[in-house]
């Protein structure tokens, strides 16, 4: 797989790294890839617990729509979904920004680890746009329903530090030991029981699954129906330019 690697980090924990430098945006194939590595590692004999990574500046600014506009979004939220199905604990190591999609991938793991110098944003309604990638079952279950309305609705970024205090993290450390936190903080599970681990976490995410398609297919629909909006158009120009959009209503 080009575009993520898996290996061996410590004992009976696996290393997944996404590598779409400076940015990690994904794509329906760089889905398909995070997925299947997730089913390896589950059927292998060794790894009990998986750590999240990506190469670059950002763990992943979500679907770049300026240059993947025309993905099928039904086909990548199937990948998405396999990701959420996957049996093995996830430890996300969100350095930098975790923005839109990218923010749905963050908050498909288990636990997130950030710095004070990361970032999060559901930046959708900023580009005249709807949520994708379940935001709409993970943000509320994250931050409760307030604080996923104002995240939503305003796009605002949140840093490390509020972030932690939303819940959007479980713990900060500085931003050159992102990746050796993250491991430690896995060990800590991995030392439990491996049939145990399994079978509580599948108790905590029962109907998760059921939740994350249904969520999909309607963001899914909604996503295509604004997507040929002038307000999209216009968020879309106005990112790219770095200036804020002036939306229309059409």
């Amino acid at each position: 797989m080009s575009d993520v690697s898996i290996e061996v980090a410590q004992e009976h924990i696996g290393l997944v790294t996404l590598h779409r430098p400076p940015n990690n945006y994904f794509d329906t194939e760089l889905l398909r890839q995070l997925a299947s590595a997730y089913e390896e590692l589950a059927e292998s004999d060794w790894c009990r617990v998986i750590v999240l990574a990506a190469e670059g500046k950002h763990f992943c600014a979500g679907l770049d729509f300026a240059g993947n506009g025309g993905q099928d979004i039904a086909d990548l939220y199937r990948n998405a979904l396999r990701i959420f199905a996957a049996p093995l604990p996830v430890v996300a190591a969100v350095l930098g920004a975790a923005v839109g999609g990218g923010l749905g991938l963050a908050l498909s793991a288990d636990f997130r680890l950030a710095s004070p110098e990361s970032r999060f944003s559901a930046n959708f309604a900023r580009l005249g746009f709807h949520h994708g990638f379940a935001l709409t079952v993970t943000l509320p279950k994250v931050v409760g329903s307030q604080s996923a309305a104002d995240l939503l609705l305003t796009g605002r970024r949140v840093g490390g530090v509020d972030a932690l205090a939303l819940g959007l993290c479980d713990q900060l450390v500085d931003e050159d030991q992102l990746i050796n936190g993250a491991l430690a903080y896995a060990a800590s599970i991995a030392a439990s029981g491996p049939l145990a681990v399994r079978a509580i976490r599948a108790t905590l995410r029962q109907g998760l699954v059921e939740q994350v398609r249904l969520a999909m297919d309607h963001e899914c629909a909604v996503q295509e129906r604004l997507r040929s909006t002038a307000d999209f158009a216009e968020g879309i120009r106005a990112s790219a330019q770095r200036r804020d959009p002036n939306f229309t209503g059409q």
